[in-house]
């Protein structure tokens, strides 16, 4: 383990958050959170004992906000919301997707706003430190009232229920709490409200995606570089000033990229030394990943203001003493950003499967063997993965339709409008997983055609490429099983592997 992650509420980064989801490093909690934390909880205690009537805590929820709930039963209240709200289908989200829910709902609770009592967060804590992992279907949120369903299942554990992996194994949430040596609870007043009411599915799921589209952006300008070199690209593309002219700072960002991989590259060419132009996937490849580059970046502004955000409601004011019902539930900018961030994606894998397509065809190829084999007809050489590349680009574009634009009506019309934002985002993960692998199609072929051509001189960048792959997938003869090359060229990209391979040897990409 590493140093701890120290939450307060506010400055949670990207980075932080994959440390604690993937790295599995120590999290605490800041001493003035703790104490903010603390002075919410006692606003609530003593409106509650003097009867004022605020939504959730002494009320019914959604359309049951004008029912009174009488003392005795307000802690009844907030087990049953989350009973009730415990319907999610589907299979499991994945470790790190929920270690990051459990996460972020410590990170905003701290902010001093929820009413909840600091040994709750502590409990969180624990989980996250001693690893009980609830069990979370990744199906059932709308959005709004935020993500209700998978935080009432991320709940259950802790007060004695449901189910949770702890070391490997799955087991009822108790187990896994009694074998972590970590007490259950009782909810009290307004702790079950504040526990499952807010952006933490969604936000996690876009924070991992936004994590995955920073390394896909950088390896979509590595593939692309050494595919420009097998395919003898006209380097004049890359000039510098007509970045500048465009003003983007993503296309700007892509082509300096590309110039520095190929850097002292025996295998560029000058514009009319073989041909006058390049295809588009080629000749316009920073002004395409320019554009989801920004849309990335974009993205990532969001989710990191959303990870140190409070989402909850209602918001307990400790300077007046106030308890407001607002919607800062409401996953409209996550839902949004999460469908431009998948957008992006898509595209960097729809331009790498054009160059993949490219490389594979004798008549677009410059003098390519067709299917980069050397004996086709015998063997179909690189025919199929290219057929593969093209189904995932199809099922991106099928599912590129953004999730944010639709919204259905929730109980019985008091949520009138939702949105979608959990939808959205789990798509943007999908859509990292598909292009990883269609950039490591890309990878492949563009090292097979550079084994077939004459010797010249790779870029800087793109030889550290090149032996990456090498040092993985070896160059193809003859036919063979192709899965394993193909998930050993995936998994390169997905990791940062590739990308750590280059930079080791060139510096920092943009």
């Amino acid at each position: 383990m590493g140093k701890s992650v120290v939450l307060d509420g506010a400055s949670l980064t990207l980075d932080d958050f994959a440390s604690v989801t993937l790295g599995f490093e120590k999290v605490s909690t800041d001493e003035d959170a703790r104490q903010r934390a603390a002075a919410s909880r006692a606003v609530v205690d003593a409106l509650v004992a003097e009867g004022r009537p605020m939504y959730g805590i002494n009320t019914g929820f959604g359309r049951f906000a004008d029912v009174a709930i009488p003392e005795d039963e307000l802690n009844l209240l907030q087990v049953n919301l989350i009973l009730s709200d415990v319907c999610g289908v589907g299979s499991p989200l994945p470790r790190h997707v929920v270690r990051g829910m459990l996460l972020l709902r410590v990170n905003s609770l701290l902010n001093g706003f929820s009413g909840i009592r600091p040994m709750v967060i502590e409990t969180i804590v624990e989980m996250l430190n001693r690893g009980v992992h609830p069990i979370v279907p990744e199906k059932g949120s709308v959005g709004s009232s935020g993500d209700l369903c998978p935080l009432s299942h991320m709940v259950l554990p802790m007060i004695g229920l449901g189910d949770a992996e702890h070391n490997g194994a799955v087991m009822s949430g108790a187990d896994a709490m009694a074998r972590a040596g970590i007490a259950t609870i009782e909810l009290r007043a307004k702790e079950g409200l504040a526990l499952i009411n807010g952006t933490q599915c969604m936000t996690s799921v876009a924070a991992h995606a936004v994590r995955d589209a920073v390394i896909l952006q950088k390896s979509a300008d590595v593939t692309a570089s050494l595919t420009f070199e097998a395919l003898r690209g006209i380097k004049s593309a890359l000039d510098p000033r007509i970045h500048a002219m465009r003003r983007h700072s993503g296309q700007i960002d892509s082509a300096d990229n590309m110039r520095r991989l190929l850097e002292g590259s025996g295998r560029v060419t000058r514009q009319g030394e073989m041909r006058v132009q390049d295809a588009y996937s080629l000749r316009c490849t920073p002004q395409i990943h320019g554009g989801c580059r920004m849309a990335v970046s974009y993205a990532r502004g969001v989710v990191e203001s959303e990870m140190n955000a409070v989402t909850d409601n209602p918001l307990v004011l400790t300077d007046t003493g106030d308890v407001v019902s607002g919607g800062n539930f409401h996953g409209e900018p996550v839902a949004i950003a999460s469908d431009a961030l998948g957008i992006a994606i898509a595209e960097i894998g729809d331009v790498s499967e054009r160059r993949t397509a490219k490389l594979v065809d004798p008549a677009m190829n410059h003098g390519l063997p067709a299917f980069l084999v050397r004996h086709g007809g015998i063997n179909c050489g690189f025919m199929i993965p290219q057929y593969v590349a093209a189904a995932l680009v199809s099922e991106n574009k099928v599912l590129a339709h953004p999730a944010s634009v639709d919204s259905i009506p929730t109980s019985a019309g008091q949520e009138d409008h939702v949105s979608m934002g959990t939808i959205a985002a789990r798509k943007a993960a999908v859509f990292a997983s598909h292009v990883a692998s269609i950039l490591g199609r890309e990878l492949r072929s563009a090292a097979q055609a550079v084994d077939l051509q004459e010797r010249r001189e790779l870029g800087q960048g793109t030889k550290a490429a090149y032996d990456s792959i090498r040092k993985r997938v070896s160059f193809m003869e003859n036919d063979r099983i192709f899965n394993k090359d193909q998930d050993a060229a995936a998994d390169l990209i997905s990791s940062g592997t590739l990308l750590a391979a280059v930079e080791d040897a060139i510096g920092k990409l943009a």
